[in-house]
């Protein structure tokens, strides 16, 4: 079965508060076998107009990805981001 990735660019506007989403989606990304394969503060930006913070997250299939997105625990973590934050997110399959 595919792996499931979830692929986020996001542009904070807090240093702080982006570390309390990092403290609070931490152990839900755990919680869920997810495993943070890229968090870069300064991607090589090759093509496109994407700035901010770039973060792959591998989890054993699509099917777990989503049901972490939609989990509680990440979406109380998402308020956090939303507030100080504007996210391009996508769930993707491997291959």
């Amino acid at each position: 079965m595919p792996k499931g990735y979830i692929v986020a660019n996001i542009r904070a506007r807090d240093r702080a508060g982006m570390q309390r989403f990092a403290e609070a989606s931490a152990p839900v990304i755990a919680e869920y076998g997810g495993r943070v394969l890229a968090r870069d503060p300064a991607p090589e930006l090759r093509e496109g107009e994407l700035e901010g913070i770039s973060v792959i997250v591998e989890f054993d299939d699509v099917e777990t990805a989503r049901r972490f997105y939609e989990s509680a625990g990440y979406t109380a973590a998402r308020t956090i981001r939303e507030a100080i934050a504007d996210t391009d997110l996508r769930i993707v399959q491997g291959v």
